[in-house]
């Protein structure tokens, strides 16, 4: 034999380098198994635990909930509440408009009405104007009707600071105290409110014979607006 080293076969080294990568590969392969089998056991170890902890997730949900909840009741509630105190709102300015525009125009109704009692035309012409005076001043009525004006009915009806304004009062035989005898200026409802609160004059009961008829300062004649 002589002193020279014989080299291995070229085939043979490959085979080596081919089941060295092959054994790198399949160690790789198997890491994430091997991880996800370690960590199954840990996950399963306590079932009771897990449940525990989806019962705890589950009451942080429904209190979340119940929150958001109650954030949008009350967000609902209050645009609700808003949403009525315009309406109300709107609705009393249209009165409060109504009420300044019809308190003007019934000046021009009383100076109808004292007319309609003073005029008594005798010619026939005179007669003539007279009618459609009236034809005029009925139109006007029907309009306030339509409008929701109605007047008031005071004489003989007790004394209300609501409605009347106390211009005189003076004793009377006829009428207990505080109790209307005459209508000094009608007063008018719009819908059931007041329009204009009627000027009258109040009794004071059964009191000297003769005596004349006094400012009524004492007489209470404070009203709403």
């Amino acid at each position: 034999m002589s002193g020279e080293a014989t080299p291995f076969p070229q085939e043979s080294a490959d085979t080596l380098n081919t089941s060295g990568d092959t054994s790198a590969e399949v160690a790789a392969d198997q890491a994430p198994a091997a991880e996800a089998a370690a960590e199954a056991p840990a996950a399963s170890a306590d079932p009771e635990q897990r449940v525990r902890d989806l019962e705890a997730e589950l009451e942080a949900l429904k209190a979340e909930h119940e929150t958001v909840r109650s954030q949008y009741m009350r967000i609902a509630a209050d645009f609700d509440n808003f949403r009525k105190r315009q309406s109300r709102d709107q609705d009393d300015l249209r009165v409060q408009i109504a009420c300044n525009t019809l308190s003007e125009i019934l000046p021009v109704v009383d100076n109808f009405e004292r007319a309609r009692q003073q005029l008594e035309p005798q010619a026939e012409e005179a007669q003539t104007i007279h009618r459609s005076y009236q034809g005029l001043y009925k139109q006007l009525v029907d309009v306030f009707k339509q409008l929701g004006v109605s007047p008031m009915r005071v004489e003989g009806e007790p004394f209300d600071p609501n409605l009347h304004e106390a211009v005189l009062r003076e004793p009377s035989d006829e009428h207990i105290e505080d109790v209307v005898i005459a209508e000094l200026q009608r007063g008018y409802h719009l819908n059931g409110r007041v329009l204009r609160h009627a000027l009258v004059k109040v009794s004071m009961g059964p009191g000297p014979s003769g005596s004349e008829a006094a400012p009524a300062e004492s007489a209470p004649a404070e009203h709403e607006a």
